[in-house]
């Protein structure tokens, strides 16, 4: 099964350094020196990690053969993808790998249908679940300890505690103009220490 780990950024200096979007809650393991990783496009990889350090915060990467400033800015909004077993897990009990939740169905916490999740958005500050109603409307859930109560995995569901306003009526309404708006789905991201590894492992 293949997880996107990262998205690459901007040249860092002259040497071929990159700056990267990390999206994987397990950076020390798949973008490790010696990586082999395929990418999108296809044609752009597949790309090994020769080095990699943190710099002011954010992760720069060398590839091999890729040894200056205009060879690391053509690499610029490549999404690395790594290769994993399909029953990997991640390390911690909490964390998840985003092919373990999509299409799980949502529900409140009072057994209420919610609808299914169809994307995971990975934001700088959180991850969201994109959930599609049963009306074919979207909705937003931020994947946070404080919402999403429970993730069994067993019963393949999601059980959440939405705030008010959340998921009602005039959430959907909005969520379904936007999408129309700009063909985009909704974003989610998780600060509960937990993994989407996809497409960031």
């Amino acid at each position: 099964m293949q997880l996107v780990v990262a998205r690459i950024g901007r040249a860092h200096g002259i040497k071929g350094e990159v700056t990267v979007e990390v999206r994987t809650d397990e950076p020390e393991l798949r973008l490790a020196p010696g990586a082999v990783l395929a990418t999108d496009p296809a044609s752009a990889g597949p790309l090994t990690i020769e080095t990699g350090r943190v710099h002011s915060g954010r992760l720069l990467l060398r590839f091999e053969g890729v040894r200056d400033r205009t060879a690391a800015e053509a690499l610029r909004n490549t999404l690395l993808i790594a290769e994993i077993d399909p029953a990997e897990l991640p390390e911690e009990e909490d964390e998840y790998y985003d092919h373990q939740l999509m299409d799980l169905d949502v529900v409140t916490k009072d057994g209420v249908e919610v609808g299914r999740i169809t994307e995971i958005s990975h934001l700088p500050s959180q991850d969201l679940f994109i959930v599609e109603r049963p009306d074919g409307s979207e909705v937003m859930i931020p994947f946070v300890e404080a919402i999403v109560t429970e993730i069994d995995l067993e019963e393949q569901r999601a059980v959440i505690d939405p705030p008010p306003g959340l998921i009602d009526d005039r959430a959907e309404i909005v969520s379904s103009r936007d999408a129309d708006d700009d063909g985009a789905g909704a974003s989610a991201t998780a600060d509960d220490g937990t993994d989407t590894d996809g497409d960031r492992p």
